[in-house]
């Protein structure tokens, strides 16, 4: 007999937040790594992308087209749907979300340093762990009350807006060993 349960940390926020990377290159590499409101993984996809032969791309087309075709592949093995979807915006250009693909969670494109452009009307400013970081948000900045901007908030106050990130490119690195 099963005993039926919820996750209290999936509980605290209604669920998990995934973080997009996506590696440039030949191949292009990318994940999408998710953790509930403490950080703890709940899914890791994967998956790399061979570029086409350059000959007829432009090169910035043919980046474009990977880009969007590994999220794509991403979204579609993911098992679990995310209440948000996080990705670094020196990483992710803005136009994968607002002209190649349409997501139906929001998206928090995350920027800091010189990729931070503050007061864009769907931006705020977080710190977490000592780094302050720009958030963009696609559709549009959400209530303080939604479950999405909860649950990044949840992340920001134990310092996990980026270091997921991190966790997300090591488990990258040890799926395909760095190809």
């Amino acid at each position: 007999m099963s005993v039926p349960f919820k996750d209290a940390a999936e509980l605290d926020a209604g669920g998990t937040a995934a973080f997009l990377r996506i590696l440039r290159g030949d191949p292009s590499r990318g994940a999408l790594f998710q953790v509930n409101a403490r950080g703890a993984p709940v899914e890791f996809t994967y998956n790399r992308v061979d570029l086409p032969s350059a000959a007829l791309w432009r090169p910035e087309q043919l980046e474009r087209e990977a880009a969007k075709a590994l999220a794509a592949s991403l979204f579609e093995a993911a098992r679990r749907t995310p209440l948000v979807l996080l990705c670094l915006a020196a990483e992710v250009d803005a136009a994968l979300f607002s002209e190649d693909l349409e997501v139906q969670i929001p998206v928090c494109r995350v920027a800091v340093g010189e990729d931070a452009l503050p007061n864009a009307a769907s931006s705020e400013r977080a710190d977490s762990d000592d780094v302050t970081a720009h958030l963009f948000w696609r559709p549009a900045l959400p209530s303080a009350e939604s479950p999405p901007r909860r649950l990044v908030t949840a992340l920001t106050s134990r310092g996990l807006l980026l270091e997921p990130f991190e966790r997300a490119l090591a488990g990258l690195d040890e799926a395909l060993g760095g190809a």
